[in-house]
């Protein structure tokens, strides 16, 4: 996948700026597609000299001239054709998975660390998708709100963020407990019966 699709994805809900297309990035794709906010100006750039989208000036009276951007009829065709192709399975590229890699050779201590602070991150993640889909929602029930809403894409794909960053707070707290467990760091006392 390009950047171009999610650039073109963000701007389904409406016209942005390129500050606020920023913003859709940090809180609605940032669990499956990071960027840069250069790397969005450029490719906001880069669609618009393709026809994938339209720009418009707006004047704002105390505040510079802003661009609004827009999709076209041709982006749409070329969301299309991008959605039509079949999915490459995604994997895994992470730091943190190479470090407990070698978690038998190096400092437990600072693997457990760095597996806490990964786990409060994905907790703080965890509220703010819960926060996004409850706002999504309104009043409704999940189950109507997927029946009957008005745009289920940004809410599943905010769903699978949920998921993944409970996955992840799962994982490191599972990964925490194994490794102050083989430390030494969790093992329960001695029983004194046990012989």
């Amino acid at each position: 996948m390009a950047l171009r699709h999610a650039v073109l994805a963000a701007l389904l809900d409406g016209e942005l700026s390129g500050y606020q297309l920023t913003k859709a990035f940090d809180l609605g794709m940032a669990n499956f597609w990071h960027a840069q906010p250069q790397q969005l100006y450029a490719e906001l750039n880069r669609l618009e000299k393709d026809g994938f989208i339209a720009g418009r000036d707006v004047v704002q009276e105390t505040r510079p001239t802003k661009r609004l951007f827009h999709v076209t009829e041709a982006g749409l065709a070329e969301l299309e054709r991008f959605t039509a192709a079949s999915a490459k399975p995604s994997f895994i590229r992470d730091d943190l998975l190479v470090k407990v890699q070698a978690a038998d050779h190096v400092d437990t201590a600072t693997l457990i660390a760095q597996l806490a602070e990964r786990a409060a991150v994905a907790r703080a993640r965890i509220d703010l998708f819960t926060d996004l889909l409850r706002t999504m929602r309104g009043e409704r029930t999940e189950e109507d709100f997927l029946r009957h809403g008005a745009r289920i894409g940004p809410y599943l794909t905010c769903a699978r963020g949920l998921a993944f960053e409970e996955g992840n707070r799962d994982w490191c707290e599972q990964a925490i407990g194994i490794l102050r467990v083989r430390s030494g760091a969790g093992l329960p006392a001695a029983d004194p019966q046990s012989g």
